[in-house]
C-alpha cells in the first residue's frame, strides 16, 4: 500500500507564495518521478511539474520561471515552491508519483489534492 500525503494549500493574494508538501509513505522499492499536476473547474488535468529521482527537472511553460519543485529522497517527499501566483493558478493540486515496487514494475499514484486559491 500506498500513501501520498499533501499540504500546504490554501487562499492567497495575487503576487504572493505557497509552499506545497507531498510526503509518500508505503510498500515501494524506489521512487523514480514525483510530480505536481492540477485541475481547474471545468478544465482538464495538466502537469505543472515533476522531478525525477536523480533532479531532472520539467515544467509548464505556464508556471516557469515562478514555479520550483525539488524532492528529498530520505524523506520522500516532493515540494512545489510556487512565487508570483496568479489567478489563473486557481486549482486543486494533485501530487503524483511514479514508484518500482520490488519486482521492478512501475504504478502510478495519485494524492488526493490541495486546493490552491489565488484571489486577485
Amino acid at each position: 500500500q500506498v500513501q501520498l500525503v499533501e499540504s500546504g494549500g490554501g487562499l492567497v493574494q495575487a503576487g504572493g507564495s505557497l509552499r506545497l508538501s507531498c510526503a509518500a509513505s508505503g510498500s515501494f522499492f524506489r521512487i523514480n518521478v514525483m510530480g505536481w499536476y492540477r485541475q481547474a473547474p471545468g478544465k482538464q488535468r495538466e502537469l505543472v511539474a515533476t522531478i525525477t529521482s536523480s533532479s531532472t527537472t520539467n515544467y509548464a511553460d505556464s508556471v516557469k520561471g515562478r514555479f520550483t519543485i525539488s524532492r528529498d529522497n530520505a524523506k520522500n517527499t516532493v515540494y512545489l515552491q510556487m512565487n508570483s501566483l496568479k489567478p489563473e493558478d486557481t486549482a486543486v493540486y494533485y501530487c503524483k508519483i511514479t514508484y518500482e515496487n520490488r519486482y521492478y514494475l512501475d504504478y502510478n499514484y495519485w494524492g488526493r489534492g490541495t486546493q490552491v486559491t489565488v484571489s486577485s
